[in-house]
């Protein structure tokens, strides 16, 4: 495809290098050319530099036969017209416009063809919202994506010294859990992917991937970690949306406090929550964390729009005794900064987005893109089309599709009911398949699979 993106920050960048290394034709542009000859230094791409919604510039980047336009600048309004603007002058097929401000999210005729002719959007804070609710509501996972409208969920733990899985082949699994149904995706020692046979002998430290029903999670984590427990008091240092719509999520079933600077704000949040308590203070003073006891928090969610802020009041909030603390952190070098330090999970919103713009994007009939570790994996759910002669794995079994060596088949979903990945299963028409996908490089591979014979389509 050609492929325009509007924006070279983390998040336009990190798209451009995915599509780049998938085979297709793509244009970033952005005011900055420093920013622009960053991402022309590492990768095989055109830049423009110029105003994104400029006609002029748009012209420029090739957008009279462009497929698809993605535009992922800071600015909403810059975005939202830029949409237009390609509607309008050049109709182009496809448009993606990342959107912060709730105060257009909220208001999804904006987006209708007759007005800003957006045809999805992608609302950061929304997606990572509901990440971080999730990882409160599966406590003890470094990361947890869902799948089947939330039938199931992929979920990543590390293996602890204390569980009885330490030592033990995978395969043991079926001894301490008999009746429950899940399918191991992969396993990573040391960052790197190792195989996820049934005779595969888990170490501590070990990261398991693992797929099963939703309601079927918390028994199988706590089989991997030895301290699980469940969280009930949430304080979160930040009320901005992503604080405020935190809080309203999670209220009604635990015991929630918001740390705000700004008073006004401080008061304008404690109006709009039920049962929470918002107070005005300083979420890294060590004073006001030891009143509010910390010690005795279940989880301390750092997301305001300060990365030093988020980094520096999680480690003193871990330091004073929070039993696990979260950090949101834009820039992806700090992230990498802080592995391995006290944070227990820092999370980067630009890879929630970059999983949600690619699930827009990839070829073949797919329904969701997750991005996991980083980047460095990724979990689809695709359709399968076709029938035996038109496609590549629909009337086959399992073990005879093609899959490339880091992929393989998770789960299916067929008539509302959820299959766990057997050899010997069929694929049909119709069918979701989870597919986990361990090395990047392969996800093209993957996608010419599931990419149906011309004839299907007449």
């Amino acid at each position: 495809m050609k492929i325009i993106i509007l924006g070279a920050g983390q998040v336009g960048g990190s798209t451009a290098e995915s599509l780049v290394n998938e085979g297709n034709d793509v244009t970033v542009v952005d005011t900055d050319s420093y920013l622009l000859e960053r991402i022309q230094d590492r990768l095989d791409i055109r830049a423009v530099n110029g105003h994104a919604s400029s006609p002029e510039t748009l012209i420029a980047a090739g957008i009279e036969d462009a497929d698809m336009l993605i535009a992922v600048t800071q600015n909403d309004e810059v975005n939202m017209v830029a949409c237009q603007v390609a509607n309008a002058l050049f109709k182009t097929p496809k448009k993606l416009a990342r959107i912060r401000a709730s105060d257009y999210v909220e208001y999804p005729a904006l987006f209708s063809p007759d007005a800003f002719a957006t045809d999805v959007i992608i609302s950061p804070e929304q997606l990572v919202t509901a990440y971080i609710q999730r990882l409160i509501e599966q406590p003890e996972v470094l990361q947890v994506v869902e799948f089947f409208d939330g039938m199931a969920q992929l979920v990543a733990v590390e293996v602890s010294e204390q569980s009885p899985m330490a030592g033990k082949p995978i395969s043991k699994l079926l001894d301490i859990l008999p009746d429950i149904k899940m399918r191991v995706a992969a396993i990573f020692r040391d960052n790197q992917a190792i195989q996820a046979t049934g005779r595969e002998a888990l170490q501590p430290g070990d990261e398991i991937f693992f797929l099963a029903l939703t309601q079927h999670i918390s028994k199988l984590v706590k089989v991997f970690r030895h301290a699980y427990k469940t969280y009930e008091r949430i304080l979160i240092a930040g009320g901005g949306n992503i604080g405020r719509q935190l809080a309203k999520r999670i209220e009604t079933n635990h015991k929630v406090k918001i740390i705000e600077m700004d008073p006004k704000r401080a008061r304008f949040i404690a109006e709009g929550l039920k049962k929470s308590v918002v107070l005005h203070g300083d979420a890294g003073d060590a004073n006001l964390l030891q009143e509010e006891n910390i010690s005795k928090t279940d989880v301390f969610c750092a997301v305001t729009n300060d990365d030093e802020v988020n980094i520096l009041s999680a480690m003193l909030a871990k330091r004073m005794g929070a039993r696990k603390v979260i950090s949101i952190i834009g820039k992806a070098s700090h992230v990498e900064l802080v592995r391995g330090t006290s944070i227990d999970l820092a999370i980067s919103p630009a890879q929630i987005t970059i999983g949600s713009l690619l699930t827009h994007i990839r070829k073949g009939d797919v329904v969701t893109v997750h991005s996991l570790r980083q980047g460095a994996a990724e979990a689809i759910e695709v359709i399968a089309h076709g029938d035996l002669t038109t496609s590549k794995v629909v009337g086959r079994h399992i073990e005879q599709i093609k899959l490339p060596a880091s992929a393989s088949v998770a789960a299916i979903l067929r008539n509302e009911h959820v299959l766990f990945s057997d050899k010997s299963l069929v694929i049909e028409p119709d069918d979701h398949l989870i597919i986990f996908i361990s090395n990047q490089r392969d996800i093209m591979a993957v996608e010419k699979l599931f990419q149906v014979d011309f004839n299907y389509l007449m």
